[in-house]
This record gives C-alpha cells, sequence and structure tokens, in this order.
C-alpha cells in the first residue's frame, strides 16, 4: 500500500466531512431561523443559505489539494502527513465555520441586522482553511 496515495485521499476525505458537518450545523440553524420568522409573520431571507452554504467550499479546497498532490513526487509519508493535517485543518475550519453561520443565521432572522459583521466572521473561519491550502500547496513546491 502507497501511503501517498492514502494522504491523498484522506486530503478530500476529510475535508468533505467537515464541509458536511459544517453545512448541517449551520443548516439546521437557517431551517430554525426561517421558522422563527414564519412564526412571527416576518419575511423569511433567503441570505441564509450564505450562511448554510460557506462550509461548502471546505470541500473544493480539499480537491484541489488533492489535485496537486497526485501530481506530485514527494516522498510517500510526507504526503500522507501533509494530507492529513491539511485537511483536518479544512475540516476544522468548517465545522467551526458552521457554528459561526448558526450563529449569525439567528441572529440576523432576530434582528433583521448585521449580515456584514456576521459574515465577516465566518469569512475569518474560511481564511485558516484557505492558509492550509496555500501552504500546503507551497510545501508541495
Amino acid at each position: 500500500m502507497n501511503l501517498g496515495q492514502l494522504g491523498i485521499a484522506l486530503a478530500m476525505g476529510i475535508a468533505a466531512i467537515g464541509s458536511a458537518i459544517g453545512i448541517g450545523i449551520a443548516g439546521q440553524s437557517a431551517i430554525g431561523s426561517w421558522k422563527k420568522c414564519y412564526m412571527n409573520n416576518k419575511a423569511a431571507p433567503f441570505i441564509l443559505t450564505a450562511f448554510a452554504g460557506a462550509p461548502l467550499t471546505q470541500t473544493i479546497y480539499g480537491f484541489l489539494l488533492m489535485q496537486q498532490m497526485k501530481a506530485s513526487d514527494k516522498d510517500p509519508a510526507f504526503l500522507l502527513g501533509l494530507g492529513l493535517a491539511s485537511a483536518l485543518a479544512m475540516a476544522f475550519s468548517a465545522i467551526y465555520q458552521g457554528k459561526a453561520g448558526a450563529a449569525g443565521a439567528d441572529a440576523l432572522a432576530d434582528t433583521g441586522k448585521g449580515f456584514s459583521l456576521y459574515i465577516t466572521v465566518v469569512g475569518l473561519c474560511e481564511t485558516v482553511a484557505l492558509f492550509a491550502l496555500v501552504f500546503s500547496m507551497v510545501a508541495l513546491g
């Protein structure tokens, strides 16, 4: 078994798992927020889908890293470590991005205000995944 190939698969798989968890967390909050709006005869803001969908990008980052790793001739042990570490960083970024998005969805539905502030925090969580992707690609050469 080639450990490098395992690292390549983990880069995509673990990042996607994190995305799924983050989307689930933020999505549940968005649905609950819409329910609150409907119960109070308020318009349900479609923009809450931005919070729910934000963690999806970590799957894309995992895919991009996987493609870069496939083209690499680096040591298989290095690829395993890189894939695992980078994917975990992306996964945790997505999970906490989902939690931040959930809070933002709830707050926006209650107040109708603050979207730019809430999405900024969601974007900060995204930055961790971007750093993991870029630094990993630099390490691959």
